[in-house]
């Protein structure tokens, strides 16, 4: 029977049909991503946030007199470990319900929450850290976002998800089937493409790793 099942893949492999059924294969492997996500989560949270420990990350490169902005910062996750340990955070999200929900998990009084575009948003203060935990992917023009926020704080810690994570992500890509995380991603980075961008905002990489297919950077504007 094995051997059978053999045969006819390969003479479907062979045939027209080829396509078609590794289109439908990429579907489902994408569906099943989303969907293993989605009831991983039923207690509230992502799995992601205990197994990969991105947390660590900017809570190594934040001092205890730092002031931060978290940008994109959903439901404050990310926010409420960091204003365990820096002087201030201030998280922004562009989703009402996200902040809702920040707000009403908040203990911290040194931490706060804003509504808004950051993109558009005009910041009253100066920060010393901004932080960009899967967020630079969802932006659509991220250099002039980048130069922005180069003014608004000297040093940025970013997370973006990679393209090179595994080789299956590069072949959908390659073959013009859907292949990124999340339909709302505008890229999927390689260590090429962060260079370039973070060059042409006028920035350097301090220092940086790769987590779990994910790349973490430490950013800083270029002195004159």
């Amino acid at each position: 029977m094995r051997q059978i099942i053999h045969y006819l893949l390969i003479i479907l492999r062979k045939s027209r049909l080829n396509r078609p059924i590794t289109r439908l294969l990429v579907t489902i492997h994408n569906a099943s991503y989303q969907l293993i996500s989605f009831f991983a989560s039923s207690s509230g949270t992502h799995p992601k946030h205990t197994i990969i420990n991105y947390h660590k990350f900017f809570l190594d490169n934040i001092d205890a007199n730092n002031t931060v902005l978290d940008i994109g910062c959903g439901k404050g996750e990310v926010a409420r470990s960091v204003s365990q340990k820096a002087k201030e955070v201030v998280g922004i999200d562009i989703s009402n319900k996200n902040i809702q929900l920040a707000d009403e998990n908040k203990t911290p009084t040194n931490l706060s929450y804003i509504v808004g575009d950051a993109t558009t948003y005009r910041f009253n203060q100066k920060f010393d850290v901004i932080i960009l935990s899967n967020v630079l992917e969802h932006i659509k023009n991220r250099v002039d976002f980048l130069k922005k926020l180069s003014g608004i704080a000297p040093r940025i810690l970013i997370r973006v998800p990679m393209i090179t994570r595994d080789w299956i992500s590069v072949y959908k890509k390659n073959e013009g089937f859907a292949y990124r995380l999340d339909d709302t991603h505008y890229i999927e980075y390689d260590l090429h493409s962060f260079f370039k961008e973070i060059k042409e905002a006028n920035l350097k990489i301090l220092h940086y790793h790769i987590n779990f297919g994910e790349l973490y950077a430490v950013v800083q504007k270029l002195e004159k």
